[in-house]
């Protein structure tokens, strides 16, 4: 598949050939990673998650409470890959409303790991990072509340890149939770997620989280051979399975070789991060999702008896299990009696989380983390909620406390053909650290896409 740098380049006929192969990948592979094929102006096709308002295509999170929903207006991140010589092309699919780790959420059914049709690949981004992976997509746009750009790009080989909270203009994502949620690229390259990122980042006035701190262009700028302090995570490390640990072994291995510096550090118990992540982000959710009551927009149950009914079927019918559980969640820890036992506390545990960091910063520029701890699962194999949280063990985290983080392909695992990825993490606001050690590690790593 071409680059996106070099689709840059391409004149309009050229691109529209280019959009016909991808509909015809696509459909040839039968991944189930687009919803629908849409399109929007001219330009270079860019895949996005279907919880991303563009105007006049139907945007529903994957979910069939949203069925009929028409975007009246177009994301700030949509404006801006216009103006950039990009074009929306294609709904991803995605779990629903973003609350999953394997897009078998989907109202549309799930999506498929281009290396191997039995496992997942990933979520909630799992649409953007199987295409992009199957070569159906150039590149692409995903959200990330909880790892859900990173854990689908490293479940199917490519990158994927969350950015410092704020940086990314939240304005036009279907909000699942608002103080965790940022849209970022998926790409086959580091380049490619530079050129991107480029194209999106930015302060905006329609987003009151979005940071007023200036954004540099990256790409062009990047350089792999700047010298670099990186911290690894040893206890971290002891929680991933085989395959992951000799992904870490040959990217501290490859990072030595490139010059630069690795120190040993320990985090609090992944346990933390976890509890405080599913208090947080299912309370967010519940105040967030009130909005979807059948009365203003999205699906209406029929002939309802009166208000309560209205509101409780439309919400019953149009929600799938893990939506409505999250949204339990959420009441529950938000509600007279548990808020300072649970959703105060939880707060006071993320403050410490980001000391934590905070102080790793103190001597490292990057931290190299696993992103899951095994290669993609099988179909159905986290139908336990409990173990489907548990896999996002090192991502979360990052969330928490707002830090940019990428994810990079390291490895093929000799058992299961599937790939393994790592991530790399920077300091907030410090893109630019991060796309100089992201390039380094993938150019001393022999990856094969």
């Amino acid at each position: 598949m071409i680059s996106l740098k070099d689709a840059l380049q391409k004149r309009p006929e050229e691109l529209a050939e280019i959009r016909s192969e991808l509909r015809r990948r696509a459909d040839e592979n039968g991944l189930n990673a687009y919803i629908a094929f849409d399109e929007a102006g001219e330009g270079v096709p860019i895949l996005l998650k279907d919880n991303i308002q563009v105007k006049g295509w139907s945007v529903t999170c994957a979910s069939k409470i949203l069925q009929g929903y028409v975007a009246p207006y177009d994301a700030t991140v949509v404006t801006r890959l216009r103006a950039a010589g990009m074009a929306p092309f294609g709904r991803a699919n995605m779990d629903e409303f973003a609350m999953g780790s394997t897009t078998e959420s989907s109202f549309y059914g799930p999506t498929l790991n281009p290396h191997d049709k039995k496992r997942v690949p990933g979520g909630s981004s799992g649409g953007s990072a199987a295409a992009v992976a199957a070569g159906e997509a150039i590149a692409a746009l995903g959200s990330d509340t909880g790892g859900s750009i990173r854990q689908p790009a490293a479940y199917c080989g490519v990158v994927g890149l969350k950015p410092t909270y704020g940086r990314v203009s939240r304005y036009g994502l279907a909000a699942y939770a608002s103080s965790l949620d940022q849209i970022g690229p998926i790409t086959r390259s580091v380049e490619d997620a530079a050129i991107l990122y480029d194209a999106i980042a930015g302060h905006d006035s329609h987003d009151s989280t979005s940071a007023e701190i200036d954004s540099e262009p990256i790409a062009g700028r990047i350089d792999p051979d700047r010298k670099l302090t990186v911290a690894v995570i040893d206890n971290y490390v002891a929680e991933a399975s085989p395959a992951v640990r000799k992904a870490h072994d040959e990217a501290v291995r490859a990072l030595e070789a490139e010059g630069h510096t690795i120190v040993h550090k320990e985090l609090s118990n992944t346990k933390y991060d976890i509890a405080t992540y599913y208090i947080v982000a299912t309370a967010e959710a519940a105040t967030n999702l009130a909005r979807y009551d059948g009365v203003r927009y999205g699906r209406r149950c029929e002939n309802p008896k009166n208000l309560e009914d209205l509101y409780y079927r439309s919400r019953s019918e149009g929600f799938g299990d893990e939506v409505k559980r999250r949204i339990l969640l959420g009441n529950f820890v938000l509600s007279s009696g548990y808020y300072d036992a649970y959703y105060l506390k939880a707060q006071k545990v993320r403050h410490l989380i980001r000391e934590e960091f905070n102080k790793v910063f103190e001597e490292a520029d990057l931290i190299l983390s696993p992103v899951a701890p095994s290669v993609a699962p099988e179909l159905g194999a986290l139908a336990d909620p409990l173990e489907m949280y548990k896999s996002d063990m090192y991502t979360i985290a990052i969330n928490l406390v707002g830090l940019p983080a990428m994810t990079l392909p390291i490895l093929k695992d000799a058992d299961t053909g599937m790939p393994v990825g790592l991530q790399l993490i920077g300091r907030a606001f410090d893109e630019k650290t991060l796309f100089d050690g992201a390039a380094s590690l993938e150019r001393s790593i022999d990856y094969s896409h």
